[in-house]
């Protein structure tokens, strides 16, 4: 017998054991409770008598991307549209530390208080990377979240560039017919790409800061042009002088722009929310440029803009997801992905070969 035959390995494999199955044998799924499932007419008689359970979880419908949920959403949406358009909408955004949380909570606070009903639809930057959203917004309104009279509902942004949930408006027309006659949005902050929310509010407020440098923010044409209102927060302690040179500031800069075609002269406030002051005279500018836009026309001109808006932007984003959706256009992308790799055909090539095989 060879040495070879005689050899034996130091290493022994060991026999394993079995590998358990995947479902539990003693679950009993009979005793399973499964969620159920509403249909439109339940969603909106739960609507309309104020059921927030309902509410959530028919803004959560719409929110879907899942095709199965579109048929019942547009429907619900629909059914809707009648009992909506009754509520002053509030578009609400800032530089990242103004306090726009802070502020909501004691602004809600004040307006619930004045007998009306508030939904706040709090919009939370997704990741890009993860596709995740922390939606920790409610966590920072403590007092406002417990309150009878007011609603909170964060989203998250998505890829929309323009600050808002993708599903806003629809969100908007189904808390107008649950009874909420003042809407807050609160976008992910400032920047030229929150153009977006103007188009689907009334008034649209934008929250500074003194003393830091974002008051020079607030000079940039773009967004200066978009507000209807200017608000410098944390006026309060030491920080009051710098509050009112800013607002001095903001109200010089104001001068350079012409007049809005609304005939609304533009005013500059401070408010402290932590100290709860001031928050009266921001709902009382509100209330002026309500009564105002609705003498002179302008404000059902504007919500007549709104459903334009809502037009494009629907048939924007069904040609995008029946683009993308499509089984050609998915395997065209794959085949071609590779090449555009490599070098060997540009992004611009790719796409006009990828539109011409599909729309032969």
């Amino acid at each position: 017998m060879s040495s070879k035959e005689n050899f034996k390995s130091a290493l022994h494999v060991q026999e394993g054991i079995n590998e358990p199955d995947s479902i539990n044998p003693y679950l009993d799924f009979s005793k399973v409770k499964r969620k159920r499932v509403y249909t439109v007419e339940e969603y909106l008689k739960g609507i309309l008598a104020g059921d927030r359970v309902l509410l959530s979880q028919a803004i959560t419908l719409i929110e879907s991307s899942n095709p199965r949920h579109y048929a019942t959403a547009q429907a619900l949406i629909e059914e809707c549209l009648p009992y909506a358009n009754n509520s002053i909408r509030i578009g609400i955004t800032g530089v990242p530390g103004v306090g726009k949380s802070t502020f909501i909570e004691s602004f809600g606070k004040y307006v619930t208080t004045l007998g009306h009903k508030l939904a706040v639809l709090a919009i939370d930057p997704s990741s890009q990377r993860y596709k995740g959203s922390i939606l920790g917004d409610k966590t920072r309104m403590e007092a406002l979240s417990v309150d009878e009279n007011a609603y909170i509902r964060p989203s998250p942004s998505g890829a929309t560039l323009g600050g808002v949930a993708r599903k806003t408006r629809e969100t908007i027309i189904l808390c107008e017919a649950a009874g909420f006659d003042v809407i807050l949005i609160e976008t992910v902050g400032v920047g030229q790409s929150e153009t977006v929310v103007k188009s689907m509010v009334d008034f649209f407020l934008l929250l500074m800061l003194a003393g830091a440098g974002d008051e020079l923010q607030g000079i940039k044409r773009g967004i200066m042009e978009m507000a209807d209102a200017f608000v410098i927060t944390k006026a309060d302690g030491d920080n009051v002088p710098r509050t009112e040179v800013a607002k001095t500031q903001i109200q010089s800069a104001l001068h350079l722009f012409p007049p809005n075609e609304n005939g609304w002269i533009i005013p500059v406030t401070t408010c402290s929310a932590i100290e709860n002051k001031d928050i009266d005279k921001v709902w009382n500018i509100i209330e002026m440029f309500q009564k105002q836009t609705k003498e002179n026309g302008y404000f059902d001109l504007n919500r007549k803009e709104q459903w334009i808006n809502i037009f494009y932007e629907w048939l924007e984003n069904s040609l995008k997801e029946n683009f993308y959706s499509n089984p050609i256009v998915k395997a065209e992308i794959e085949k071609i992905l590779p090449s555009i790799h490599s070098g060997r055909i540009s992004p611009y090539q790719a796409g006009v070969k990828v539109l011409e095989k599909v729309l032969k």
